[in-house]
């Protein structure tokens, strides 16, 4: 007998058919003999409503009341979910994260857990063999209001509560049937991976493969919590993400994902002294934002060019940020663009095999396509391209690599 956090995001209970599928499969899973515990997303569509109420009402919102708003979509998920399981006879209790209670820090929008104090819910299904339907995405900060952790935050609310259970698997259902080397709606001969590495994991979702969110591969992979992803639409085997000392067999390229959501910045003619990086990047950061590509061209005439990524969606901030210190910076201009994308390969046997870079650069340059700036990592390489060569340049990649299946 194991014990197992089922998750299941928002595709998985869009209505309340997909509800019953999702009761039917927890159902299964009890009948098998294990104690599960289920965390569930709002419905599918639910929180992008919810979001935009918030901002049509007020563009600069109170973020204690957004969270206050945006957490109620995965309040009526467990809830039905809970009426579901007990009308087909399984003992189910829905519980909200203040309920239980998991802790975060106060970040409103974007907290961590702290804690789960999960010893009640242990007992229920230890001696009660009741299923707990927890809310993901939310907890209760240090004010003893609700807060929530972020997009996508459901997937660290399930492998978290799996770390306080000490469950067995975390098992994480979506509208796909696993990991699969890159997206299957671009590459038909896409496959789908046993297993995978934490470490391969966490750089895919970190450089825009969507599967799971990165702080839930991060919190797994330091919580040692094996992942199981997998459809909820169908009963195919799914990916395990596990300990690179499970798998045997390591790939030199395991993934290549891509993310449309970059845009590029130049600051051009910054004077080339000690600390003027520093002097750019350090008000980005306080202004919370994540900067992820950076190079700096050769000096000449005692300036130079810098340039760097940064999220579509952070572009205008950074823009106005950077006009507020020109003068204290005393660069030339700004460049920006948009349009541009960017594609990575990763795979830990990049550790121990060369040549993984010149294969990515010559299968682009047989392709025509021009690189804009390269960064690499111990198990990645990523450039940036524009963004109509994105689909050309990841069918490319993945024949170069070998990773096309049959």
């Amino acid at each position: 007998m194991a014990r197992i956090v089922m998750k299941f995001g928002g595709t998985s209970v869009a209505d309340l058919d997909r509800i019953r599928n999702v009761a039917a499969r927890v159902k299964r899973e009890v009948e098998a003999g294990h104690e599960v515990a289920v965390v569930v997303s709002a419905m599918a569509g639910v929180t992008n409503q919810l979001v935009a109420w918030c901002q049509a009402l007020s563009p600069l919102h109170d973020a204690r009341e957004y969270d206050a708003v945006v957490a109620t979509g995965e309040q009526v998920t467990s809830g039905l979910l809970a009426i579901a399981l007990q009308e087909i006879g399984v003992e189910a209790r829905s519980w909200q994260g203040w309920q239980i209670p998991i802790l975060t820090d106060g970040a409103h929008g974007r907290a961590r857990i702290l804690e789960i104090r999960a010893d009640e819910l242990i007992r229920r299904l230890q001696t009660l063999g009741q299923v707990p339907v927890v809310c993901g995405f939310q907890g209760l900060g240090p004010d003893g209001r609700i807060t929530t952790l972020g997009r996508g935050g459901s997937d660290t609310s399930a492998v978290a509560l799996a770390a306080a259970l000490k469950a067995d698997r975390c098992d994480i259902y979506t509208d796909v049937e696993g990991v699969f080397t890159t997206d299957p709606r671009i590459v038909a001969k896409a496959r789908k991976l046993d297993k995978i590495t934490y470490e391969e994991m966490l750089e895919l979702a970190s450089v825009g493969a969507k599967v799971l969110q990165t702080r839930s591969v991060e919190l797994a992979m330091k919580e040692k919590v094996r992942i199981q992803v997998l459809s909820s639409f169908t009963d195919a085997p799914g990916t395990l993400v596990v300990d690179e000392d499970e798998i045997v067999e390591k790939e030199i390229v395991s993934g290549i994902a891509y993310s449309r959501d970059e845009a590029k910045v130049t600051v051009r003619k910054v004077p080339d002294r000690p600390g003027i990086a520093a002097a750019i990047f350090g008000p980005l950061a306080e202004a919370g934002i994540n900067v992820d590509m950076i190079v700096q061209n050769v000096a000449a005439d005692g300036t130079t060019d810098l340039t760097f990524t940064v999220a579509k969606a952070d572009l205008p901030r950074t823009e106005a940020k950077l006009a507020e210190i020109k003068e204290t910076i005393g660069y030339a201009e700004i460049t920006t663009d948009a349009d541009v994308a960017k594609v990575s390969v990763v795979g830990v046997g990049m550790r121990s095999h060369a040549g993984v870079a010149s294969t990515m650069f010559r299968a682009l340059a047989e392709k025509a396509i021009n690189i804009q700036v390269i960064t690499t990592s111990e198990i990645k390489v990523s450039v940036l391209i524009g963004a109509e060569y994105t689909e050309l340049a990841v069918r490319a990649l993945h024949t170069a690599y070998g990773l096309d299946a049959g």
